[in-house]
């Protein structure tokens, strides 16, 4: 897997600040607070439960200088990185409250953003050498992150938003009137910009990649449909690639990928991604003035 990119603070320091507004409100941590004293530094361990890719550490981890900002952190996995089930991924030495408090914000980011790398690599290994690649299902306000995940698991990214990619779907093909007449205005409107047809018959095929299309979504076909379709575009002599989508599980996968496209989409990467299960462990409270020195 290629180096990732890291993930730009102002991604995500407005998310974690309002998931820990959301879980504070105005009251705080009523039980932290009426059991812990507040000079107490705890040393904690975010620890792997289960087997999976990790993904998030940086949102996750924000939360707690957000609540200590002498908060230490030592991060023993990276992004993209695999853990085994008891593996701990990062260290902190911060404030009780403030690690107990952040505790839930840190889990969820890190949990959901890892179980979307996870599903993404199982995916990643069962189209090999077709790529899999992530739609725009993505929670609300998450997608960068979400997006990022899914590089950490080994996927592609498809368009971020409707501005940066033309996809020519069902609906715009009825407003145009036909797929050629869609792909004609998308190239005089935008020449420069990548274009992607949607087709849900193989007839529609042959028309796309006539008008030009460099990317050919195939929804809903079965894999005989789908190897018709991939030798059309050999037959055609045109570069002409190709991506699966729609009813896809990870027991079809190797056969779908079988026929020869170039990508296979799935949304469930993002919007049924089952969390990673991870938790935070307290190994041991200590004084303001131990805690803060180095070990």
């Amino acid at each position: 897997m290629s180096a990732l990119a890291p993930l730009l603070p102002i991604v995500y320091d407005d998310l974690v600040r309002r998931a820990l507004l959301e879980d504070l409100g105005r009251a705080g941590d009523v039980t932290s607070d009426a059991i812990v004293a507040p000079d107490l530094v705890a040393r904690a361990a975010l620890v792997a439960r289960a087997p999976g890719r990790i993904a998030g550490l940086d949102p996750a981890l924000l939360a707690f200088p957000l609540l200590d900002p002498d908060a230490r952190i030592d991060v023993l996995r990276c992004d993209g990185s695999d853990a085994a089930s008891g593996d701990t991924v990062a260290r902190v030495t911060a404030r009780a409250r403030a690690v107990l408090a952040a505790e839930r914000t840190a889990l969820n980011f890190l949990g959901h953003l890892s179980g979307v790398a996870t599903l993404t690599a199982a995916w990643a290994a069962a189209v090999a050498p077709a790529r899999v690649r992530d739609t725009r299902k993505t929670m609300p306000g998450l997608r960068v992150l979400e997006k990022h995940a899914v590089r950490c698991g080994g996927g592609v990214n498809h368009r971020m938003g409707l501005g940066d990619r033309a996809l020519i779907k069902d609906n715009h093909v009825v407003a145009a009137g036909s797929v050629a007449a869609a792909v004609a205005a998308v190239r005089s409107a935008a020449p420069t910009l990548p274009l992607e047809v949607e087709c849900d018959r193989v007839a529609q095929v042959g028309e796309a990649i006539e008008a030009g299309a460099g990317l050919i979504l195939l929804d809903n076909m079965t894999v005989d449909q789908l190897q018709e379709c991939v030798a059309l575009g050999r037959a055609s002599g045109r570069p002409v690639q190709f991506e699966a989508s729609g009813g896809l599980t990870l027991d079809s996968a190797a056969a779908v990928a079988a026929t020869g496209v170039d990508y296979v989409a799935v949304g469930a990467l993002t919007h049924s991604a089952p969390v990673l299960d991870l938790g935070l462990d307290v190994q041991g409270l200590v004084p303001p003035s131990v805690g803060s020195k180095g070990d």
